[in-house]
């Protein structure tokens, strides 16, 4: 099924004063593995294990590349303006155009915890999803003994919703198009 939503995102760059939001390439194997994907901290609420390789890390790159065509997910590289550095990924999945939703995620190495970075990816991926496409609902999710993510998705101006049990609690958020004008 042809996906309008990706199509209206497809090689475009999200750009911030100290980010480059982008597409992933095979090159940023080694910035993925050693920056975020290997460290059992960093994937400690995920839903998969740290990656045990740069092999395995170029598998999982090469997956996303394939789906920015066939797929309904979308990860965007978080490069460092200044040093050409990927320290992390912002993605957005389960994207339903019929009902012009999407959930989104962000993972960022701890060496950039508490600097904004992870806030500043999140706002401008969303500003930038309500503005290139026909998404009108966003959704977020974290383990509610994630206090950081809760912290960072509190001030992307998401609005708590209530909690989803499964294995583990996630608290769920969302902010829509339509409340834009108060977001940013």
């Amino acid at each position: 099924m042809k996906n309008e939503v990706l199509e209206s995102i497809q090689d475009k760059n999200i750009i911030t004063d100290r980010l480059i939001l982008r597409k992933f390439n095979i090159s940023d194997t080694r910035d993925m593995f050693k920056n975020w994907a290997s460290d059992s901290e960093v994937t400690k609420f995920l839903q998969w294990e740290p990656h045990i390789s740069e092999e395995y890390t170029k598998s999982v790159i090469e997956t996303w590349i394939k789906d920015y065509k066939t797929e309904m997910s979308y990860h965007w590289a978080v490069e460092l303006k200044e040093t050409k550095e990927v320290i992390g990924e912002i993605y957005i999945f389960n994207i339903k155009q019929k009902r012009r939703c999407c959930e989104i995620g962000i993972c960022i190495s701890k060496r950039f915890w508490n600097k904004g970075i992870s806030t500043e990816a999140l706002v401008s991926t969303i500003n930038f999803i309500f503005k290139e496409t026909e998404i009108w609902r966003i959704i977020a999710m974290h383990d509610v003994e994630n206090i950081a993510s809760k912290k960072v998705i509190l001030k992307s101006k998401m609005k708590y919703e209530g909690e989803f049990k499964c294995k583990t609690n996630l608290a769920v958020y969302s902010i829509s198009k339509k409340n834009k004008k108060n977001y940013l």
